[in-house]
């Protein structure tokens, strides 16, 4: 069996074939990402480990504006917590993905324990910001 780590290049990925004893364990594949921190890490539901470039200037510029936004309405609001870009989420279809910002209840957040909340966080926010880059294709976008 082999690892299948894609890297995202402008419109299109990159597959690589990392041979592997097993696919990685949910602890395995946040060590991995803990361990090459200066990368930003997804995993597909399949399994295929996906490694984005940064963002260009104006696309970073735009993520931030809208993470500062929801984070202003979020403490008026009260009733959940934003997160940024750097927080992965453990879909319910396995997939482990970082949306630019996110927004969880109080309530579903109470539901989790300390480990679960120091790790990738196991559920589907409430709320998903995405922004896409020109080079993006909306159908992958929204199949993702």
């Amino acid at each position: 069996m082999t690892t299948v780590l894609i890297e995202q290049q402008d419109d299109r990925r990159l597959a690589i074939q990392l041979p592997s004893l097993h696919e990685m364990t949910d602890d395995e594949f946040f060590e991995f990402c803990q361990v090459n921190r200066d990368l930003r890490i997804e995993r597909t539901a399949e399994g295929e480990i996906i490694v984005m470039p940064p963002t260009g200037g104006e696309t970073g510029n735009r993520n931030a504006k809208f993470a500062v936004q929801l984070g202003g309405w979020s403490d008026r609001d009260g009733t959940g917590e934003v997160f940024d870009s750097s927080t992965g989420f453990k879909l319910p279809n396995g997939a482990e993905r970082s949306p630019d910002a996110a927004w969880v209840s109080h309530s579903r957040l109470a539901l989790l324990t300390a480990e679960q909340k120091r790790k990738f966080i196991p559920l589907c926010p409430d709320f998903v910001l995405e922004l896409r880059s020109p080079t993006d294709r909306l159908a992958s976008t929204q199949a993702e």
